[in-house]
């Protein structure tokens, strides 16, 4: 065969193959830090990528990563900032560093006081609004796509409490914001700063009186056996609240059809992952249980008392940062 048609072939195969992968499935690069696939991120994730190709009709693809691109939340910012990912799930505490103090409402204690509520604010009409300040503080560079859970935080201890009373004087690791910091004083407890892969040994030694997580993630690491982790208790101060978004800038990049589409696969994901956050920690209670820790249900806490406490530094913050509107939404779904 003449050279220059092979040539001319070789150049039109290129053309033709070029053209067809520009027109082929767009890859969406969905990421979390969680590295367990049993952990209820990735149930989220793949739930997404089974309903946005499904939905798509195969014009979008769907990489999920868990972990594998980034363990640590800044990580994840960073892949999300520079273009390496589409969309992520992080705690939306990291916004505060870029001025967007107002995202901290979500770390307020009491804000919530059921399951019930806390999706009715997040999914419903809260979550809109609060994802569309975000939007805006943030100049179109974060959109939120839906809120997440991972569980709900709880007090343990060396010793069991139902009052705030029943804290006064006892060291507590905690997070280590102001307003949590605020909470744990105003009940007469001293708030501790030690490292999560350092919490099992001082818990174990005394260094600490005790701490507070959601019971998937403090039973992973087996601080419910240590010395002084043996008594939870169902304080439920705090609704973790993770963050599903992606860049301002990329979402409007897609048609409207194609909007539609992440907007229905997301609402599918959320769901499940939602779902997932509270039937896991029913799972790790029972678990706790059987290895011999002690709980006292929620029923039976003064959660009244740990709400009066938590109110003020409620109203402090909101007015400090201009979210009264935010937190009044919250209140009228609670205080029903």
């Amino acid at each position: 065969m003449n050279k220059k048609l092979v040539t001319a072939l070789t150049v039109g195969s290129l053309v033709v193959s070029a053209f067809t992968m520009s027109a082929s499935a767009k890859d969406i690069i969905i990421a979390c830090n969680a590295l367990s696939q049993e952990h209820m991120y990735n149930y989220g994730l793949n739930e997404f990528k089974s309903v946005l190709e499904d939905v798509s009709g195969g014009e979008f693809t769907v990489t999920a990563h868990a972990g594998t691109i980034g363990t640590d939340e800044a990580e994840l910012v960073e892949k999300l900032e520079m273009g390496a990912a589409n969309i992520i799930v992080a705690s939306p505490g990291f916004m505060t560093s870029a001025g967007i103090n107002e995202v901290d409402l979500l770390s307020l204690y009491y804000l919530f006081n059921s399951v019930d509520s806390w999706k009715e604010c997040v999914n419903g009409e809260f979550g809109e609004k609060f994802a569309d300040m975000i939007n805006e503080k943030s100049h179109n560079q974060f959109k939120v796509l839906a809120f997440w859970s991972s569980g709900i935080r709880n007090y343990y201890g060396k010793q069991p409490i139902t009052t705030p009373a029943d804290l006064n004087g006892m060291t507590i690791r905690c997070q280590t914001a102001a307003v949590v910091k605020d909470f744990w004083e105003g009940c007469g407890a001293i708030p501790t700063s030690v490292s999560w892969n350092e919490l099992y040994q001082a818990l174990e030694q005394g260094v600490v009186d005790s701490a507070e997580n959601d019971y998937v993630s403090f039973s992973q690491k087996d601080h419910h056996k240590t010395k002084n982790g043996h008594y939870i208790c169902e304080t439920q101060h705090t609704y973790l609240t993770p963050v599903l978004m992606c860049s301002g800038a990329w979402y409007d990049s897609l048609t409207e059809e194609e909007q539609g589409w992440i907007k229905e696969a997301v609402n599918a994901a959320t769901t499940v992952e939602q779902d997932c956050a509270f039937n896991f920690a029913a799972d790790a209670k029972a678990l706790v249980i059987a290895d011999g820790a002690e709980v006292t249900n929620y029923e039976d806490i003064d959660i009244a008392a740990f709400e009066a406490i938590a109110a003020p530094i409620q109203d402090e913050f909101a007015e400090k940062y201009g979210v009264q509107e935010y937190l009044e939404m919250i209140r009228s779904v609670t205080n029903k």
